[in-house]
């Protein structure tokens, strides 16, 4: 695993609306609240949105062995840092009963690695944006996005003219399109490993013609490895 540094600073966590992914609620409360901001390095764009690491501290005296496993949820960093967790995930890190001295360090250093996310009991789902105007504006995030896939480009099929649409990153993990087409509406997201294989997934499970902002719509797909 690499050795690299980690920040502390709870502000930094979710300020902005959703925070830099976009998730929302699901942003702070996923993987029951462990959850982090990363580096551009490994918020790549917004592609990095989702990713599951394995973070653990490498001062024996505070820290224990097996560390914390984080959901990337937002962007953030400091000097020298990868991650600024939240203070659920940070308290993960300690051993018992000394979490307020680990906290008093701000910067400490860890090891990581990417892990695969395990959402047991959710499907891939597709939350509608809470800024979509229906009928005119549609904005998606795709969250529960299980094993260790990241989400490249998401697409809707339009049957006026028989073809796939790209919808735009607009940041973060929102993809957005304006005036989409009416009618339920049939998607699909390009996927890419961390072997870097990348393939098409396909819903099975359209969004209704009456989608509505805030609302979430499972895909009926699962994500492996």
């Amino acid at each position: 695993m690499p050795f690299l540094a980690f920040h502390f600073d709870n502000s930094c966590i979710n300020v902005r609306l959703g925070g830099a992914c976009g998730f929302g609620e699901f942003g702070r409360t996923v993987n029951d609240g462990s959850v982090s901001g990363a580096s551009a390095r490994l918020f790549k764009s917004g592609s990095g949105c989702g990713a599951c690491y394995q973070v653990r501290c490498k001062n024996p005296q505070l820290c224990n062995y097996d560390g914390v496993k984080v959901v990337m949820t937002d962007y953030g960093e400091g000097d020298r840092t990868d991650f600024i967790l939240s203070p659920r995930a940070y308290s993960k890190l300690a051993l018992p009963n000394v979490a307020p001295e680990l906290f008093a360090f701000g910067v400490v250093d860890v090891e990581y690695k990417r892990v695969s996310c395990r959402y047991f009991g959710y499907n891939v789902m597709y939350k509608v944006h809470e800024h979509s105007k229906y009928p005119n504006y549609l904005a998606l995030v795709v969250t529960y996005v299980a094993g260790q896939n990241d989400v490249t480009r998401v697409e809707l099929w339009r049957e006026d003219c028989k073809e796939w649409a790209p919808m735009r990153r607009a940041f973060g993990a929102v993809w957005d399109m304006a005036n989409p087409p009416g009618g339920s509406i049939t998607l699909r997201f390009q996927a890419t490993s961390s072997s870097g294989n990348t393939y098409w997934v396909q819903s099975t499970n359209a969004l209704p013609d009456n989608w509505e902002a805030g609302a979430a719509y499972d895909s009926k797909v699962q994500l492996t490895d």
